[in-house]
């Protein structure tokens, strides 16, 4: 299914000089067999040498150009033209002078989503001074291979849920895992006859991230509990990382039944392993950025399941502004220009443009066509084409925009569900939006949620969002002296707590 750029194996001398050119060498003590992925060739023109060269999740100073390759033998060698594929532009046409190179064998295509990971092949980094419109090939060998990850284990306090669902694996054709690490709080003893039992916290990570977000937050908020800065809850970190990006647990004829299987099958599964409450005013849901949208979906799409959400930063949650595309039916909007032929702005910091939204669709392209954030959308949201691979919204070269799939994504566009819907979906989302974005959206997020934001107020719901003045996506959580003077994530905790008290008298006067 995937294209494959010819590779010229070689073992003898290379042509005169001409435009930049690589020889990449598999060093057969770090591979012992034929390989095959994607290789990327980083080039910096730093003056201070690095240990490694990486491309970030948005685009970077430094050069980019990728080929597949189907089977690369240890001790052989490919000539690489890094002018086929490449970002910003060919590497050819980089300034002369003192540049550094570093290549990549990613075998499990996962770089543009997790960057270098475990069993990545790569290179030491090579500083030369080069005219990279004349030069001999640059020889870069693959000697050195990426260490595992820290291994996930059991803690007294935090635990390791792998839960093999049913409803994926007969979806995928192959064993497919539901992952979460379990924050149990300060006097929890699964092995104890106590029958108290927890409201649960579900928290969904942003993009790039994993359920390992357990261990990495888990003590610091065992001890809050312990220290009664926050209540005692049992917090699930969810995993919804995917080869094909993040699944956001909705629903897809791509991904899968994400988010029935998370409510069948896995919340069930961590109600009989744990003392939770089993009913849906002990069940909340947040997350951050990617997260954020999930935790909103979640509580949208299954409104008489959970108890309340609390989203964060979310993905564009209304699709008249997707990251600053109107992709609604009918519109003609470009991806990458706006009406008067200017640049698409997506990556801001502190008032100051980054990267355009084609600057940061072109890089992923490079670092690998799945996986991806902007892929992972039409993953999710997409239909699936004739070729087997999701439709994608718009064209990765042009920016235009395509009728059919703007029209199948309606079903994911939150802010339209809820008004079609606002009869049904009102009574029962009443008192369970607590939305929290900030005023300077690093990716412009903001805009989708003002405009979501707005629709809830007419139906009422003044209290639903806050649009925190001056915040962006990096700094929403710190300490605000107007809103949330001890930080967000303990109002949210705060908040959920109340809600459940209230629903717990609730419940008794029933």
């Amino acid at each position: 299914m995937r294209p494959f750029l010819s590779l010229v194996l070689t073992c003898c001398a290379f042509a005169a000089p001409g435009p930049l050119r690589f020889k990449i060498t598999l060093d057969s003590n770090v591979a012992a067999k034929t390989q095959s992925g994607r290789i990327l060739v980083l080039m910096s023109d730093r003056l201070e040498k690095q240990a490694r060269l990486a491309a970030g999740f948005s685009p970077t100073g430094n050069w980019l150009a990728a080929i597949e390759v189907d089977a690369l033998k240890p001790g052989r060698s490919l000539e690489f033209n890094p002018d086929l594929q490449a970002y910003p532009v060919p590497l050819s046409q980089a300034p002369k002078g003192k540049l550094q190179f570093m290549a990549l064998l990613d075998p499990n295509h996962s770089y543009v989503r997790d960057r270098q990971d475990e069993g990545d092949l790569y290179s030491d980094v090579v500083q030369l001074e080069v005219d990279p419109a004349n030069t001999e090939p640059i020889e870069l060998v693959l000697n050195k291979r990426q260490g595992a990850r820290p291994t996930l284990e059991d803690t007294p306090n935090i635990k390791l849920v792998e839960f093999e669902s049913k409803l994926l694996s007969s979806f995928w054709g192959r064993p497919i895992h539901i992952r979460a690490g379990v924050v149990l709080p300060p006097g929890y003893d699964a092995s104890s006859n106590s029958k108290k039992v927890y409201p649960a916290v579900y928290n969904i990570h942003g993009f790039g991230g994993t359920h390992a977000a357990a261990w990495a937050r888990g003590p610091a908020v065992f001890k809050e509990m312990e220290e009664k800065k926050r209540a005692r809850m049992v917090h699930v970190y969810l995993d919804a990382s995917f080869p094909t990006g993040h699944h956001v647990f909705a629903d897809s004829v791509n991904n899968g039944p994400w988010g029935k299987a998370l409510t069948e099958e896995f919340v069930p599964h961590i109600e009989k392993r744990f003392r939770v409450v089993a009913k849906p005013y002990g069940r909340f849901v947040t997350g951050h950025s990617s997260g954020g949208w999930t935790s909103l979906w979640l509580q949208v799409a299954y409104p008489d399941f959970f108890g309340g959400t609390w989203p964060t930063a979310p993905d564009s949650v209304d699709f008249r502004s997707f990251t600053g595309i109107d992709a609604t039916t009918g519109s003609t909007d470009n991806a990458y220009r706006k009406t008067d032929g200017s640049t698409k702005n997506l990556v801001r910091s502190k008032g100051k443009n980054i990267a355009s939204l084609e600057e940061f669709v072109k890089q992923e392209e490079v670092q690998g066509p799945v996986g991806g954030q902007m892929a992972s959308f039409d993953w999710t949201f997409s239909p699936r084409g004739a070729d087997g691979r999701p439709m994608k919204l718009f064209n990765r070269e042009t920016g235009e925009q395509d009728p059919f799939v703007q029209k199948y994504w309606e079903r994911y566009d939150i802010r339209l569900i809820l008004e079609r819907n606002w009869a049904v979906l009102g009574p029962k989302l009443l008192g369970k939006l607590h939305l929290f974005c900030g005023s300077e959206d690093t990716f412009h997020l903001e805009e989708a949620f003002i405009i979501t934001c707005d629709f809830l107020k007419l139906k009422g719901r003044e209290n639903a969002c806050l649009l925190v003045p001056g915040r962006d996506h990096n700094d929403l959580y710190r300490p605000h002296e107007a809103y949330y003077p001890d930080g967000l994530a303990l109002r949210i905790d705060q908040e959920m707590w109340a809600a459940y008290e209230k629903a717990t008298v609730k419940s008794k006067k029933r």
